[in-house]
């Protein structure tokens, strides 16, 4: 299984976001972020529940598992990541991240997560405090901090959610831990440097890289460009 600890932590990850795909050419819209330079793949899996919206299940992972090596960083948006885990696991994710917020206990979710060979994440929305995930982060490779309202892509950048990147940054340090940050929600060429300035070094990335106006390889450049702020 590949693993998120491989990547790098002192340069710009950038996870591809497939909702921003064209769905009726998934493969090959993988295969063209892929030859762009993307270091993972961003399954963004939403119940309906959890968050207003439909996207994908684990029919559809196991599909384009056979179709790429990248790894696949799942986002499960759903109230019972607990029971569903196990199931995408399976299916070919190879990381998954669910949300504090969730119903599931956060300790038996990361447990089996872990017992099932993936790697584990916890996100919050932008309405939760980042000190929610604290208690775990001895346990997780990944928090992923939401700059937009977990549900549907393209939706604007909240600055304001920096210092919560930047506090969590500092707790890392502090307990010098390897965990990931992953940013999501509107990072683009004109949002990155301040993602970067305020400790995230994992970027989610739809709009700015699947329908960049020039090319998927100019959008991923872009933001790998701003390691330097790092």
């Amino acid at each position: 299984m590949r693993n998120v600890r491989d990547l790098a932590f002192d340069k710009i990850t950038v996870a591809p976001s497939i909702l921003a795909a064209d769905f009726g050419s998934l493969n090959a819209e993988i295969k063209r972020v892929t030859d762009a330079g993307a270091d993972l793949l961003h399954l963004d899996i939403m119940d309906g529940h959890f968050v207003p919206n439909l996207t994908m299940g684990p029919p559809l992972l196991k599909s384009i598992r056979q179709a790429s090596d990248l790894i696949f960083d799942t986002h499960l948006m759903i109230s019972d990541p607990l029971k569903f885990s196990p199931i995408f696991i399976e299916a070919g994710a190879d990381h998954i991240t669910f949300h504090t917020e969730a119903e599931s206990d956060p300790a038996e979710v990361i447990k089996v997560i872990k017992s099932h060979g993936a790697t584990a994440g916890l996100s919050v929305k932008p309405g939760t405090p980042v000190e929610d995930v604290y208690p775990y982060l001895d346990d997780i490779e990944m928090v992923l901090i939401m700059t937009v309202e977990p549900g549907f892509g393209g939706q604007s950048f909240m600055a304001d959610m920096m210092s919560k990147i930047t506090a969590l940054r500092e707790e890392i340090r502090r307990r010098k831990l390897q965990v990931h940050i992953e940013v999501d929600g509107g990072v683009a060429a004109s949002t990155i440097e301040s993602v970067a300035r305020a400790g995230g070094n994992m970027v989610v990335a739809g709009t700015s890289v699947f329908r960049h106006p020039q090319s998927a390889k100019q959008g991923v450049a872009e933001l790998h460009a701003a390691s330097k702020y790092l």
